[in-house]
């Protein structure tokens, strides 16, 4: 009967082995390898290191002769193995990427797996693996909007500037409104959550009426003035430039960072600023909200209390609304980071711009 070669460690391996067979964060299989290794260099057979390890001998043998011949690399990682011929590979990802970017199936929108196989004759997780190498997703889309403000660079290099460098003796505030914000009440209660389940809710709901949030985001500090009203009018909105003037240093000129929506550029409100000369209102470029930073506000409070939240009534929404902007006043201990250039913003603008431009005149 053949005989496996003796295998022998240094101690050096041995406490390799034993720290890769033992370890917590060690690979399965890794360390299995390392314990066929150590109980052959006590001494056992091949069969009856199969039989405590649960393996076959057959994969005894090959980790124990790779170990002989390689010590610790040969057991490190898995030999190449045999597959389709790179260079049928690489011709079969050129036909694929070519068609997922300048093709459409005719009865779809876009490519599936099996669809672009069957169409080009090939295997579909052959198409599985160029999608995953090439970085492509076809059934994936990102929504954008590219402004078409005359003014786009002047108003960008406006706020931008508020943002990263604030006029002395002022109030920098990101200001709009979150109009409609429902008071949805379940039509069945909402299931708790349990290990090993999430929690649930109806996927229907009630309709108890709807409320305007108007916020005044402080940049500097993080904290928000805001106020519930029933309408989102250009009355609703003087009112809340009232209590913005009331709730800050009256010795402070305060700057207003607001979208273009037709309330704010009311004669009523322009002849309300004109007699409180300390408001400064900038406009975001059309199409541009995410300039204004109480937007990223909003998505906190629509993510941490809204979404999920079950109000029956409008008064219910609104002290929820209350409850968590006096909780983020009290927890607010420095304003937001405006971190991106003005100079980086335009750029990628332009860079938009020319794109759409080549893709219409095409």
């Amino acid at each position: 009967m053949r005989r496996a070669a003796a295998t022998v460690l240094t101690d050096e391996e041995r406490a390799a082995l034993e720290a890769i067979a033992r370890g917590r964060r060690s690979e399965v299989r890794h360390a299995l390898r390392a314990k066929m290794v150590l109980l052959a260099a006590d001494g056992l057979e091949n069969v009856e290191i199969a039989k405590r390890l649960g393996v076959s001998r057959v994969t005894v043998a090959t980790w124990r002769r790779r170990f002989n011949q390689d010590r610790l690399a040969g057991i490190a990682k898995d030999r190449p193995r045999a597959g389709r011929r790179a260079t049928v590979m690489q011709r079969e990802a050129s036909r694929i990427v070519e068609a997922t970017l300048r093709e459409t199936p005719p009865h779809a929108t876009h490519w599936s797996t099996r669809t672009l196989a069957a169409h080009l004759g090939v295997d579909k997780m052959l198409v599985a693996r160029v999608w995953k190498m090439h970085d492509l997703k076809p059934h994936l889309t990102k929504t954008f909007k590219v402004s078409n403000d005359p003014r786009f660079v002047e108003k960008t290099v406006d706020i931008v500037g508020l943002y990263v460098d604030p006029p002395e003796r002022a109030l920098v505030l990101s200001v709009d409104e979150k109009s409609q914000i429902q008071a949805l009440d379940r039509t069945q209660p909402s299931l708790p959550m349990y290990p090993g389940r999430q929690g649930t809710m109806t996927h229907d709901y009630k309709r108890n009426g709807t409320t305007t949030l108007f916020a005044a985001l402080d940049v500097a500090s993080g904290i928000v003035i805001g106020q519930c009203m029933a309408r989102h009018r250009h009355q609703e909105w003087i009112k809340f430039l009232k209590l913005i003037d009331e709730s800050t240093d009256p010795g402070l000129e305060l700057h207003l960072i607001c979208d273009n929506y037709a309330t704010h550029k009311h004669p009523a409100v322009v002849r309300w600023l004109k007699r409180h000369p300390r408001f400064h209102v900038h406009f975001t470029p059309t199409s541009s909200s995410w300039l204004n930073l109480v937007e990223r506000w909003f998505r906190d409070l629509t993510d941490k209390r809204l979404r999920r939240g079950v109000f029956k009534s409008v008064r219910d929404l609104v002290a929820a609304i209350d409850d968590y902007v006096d909780h983020h006043n009290d927890q607010a201990d420095g304003g937001y980071r405006w971190t991106k250039s003005a100079d980086d913003i335009i750029a990628k603008y332009h860079r938009a711009k020319a794109a759409l431009d080549k893709i219409e005149s095409a």
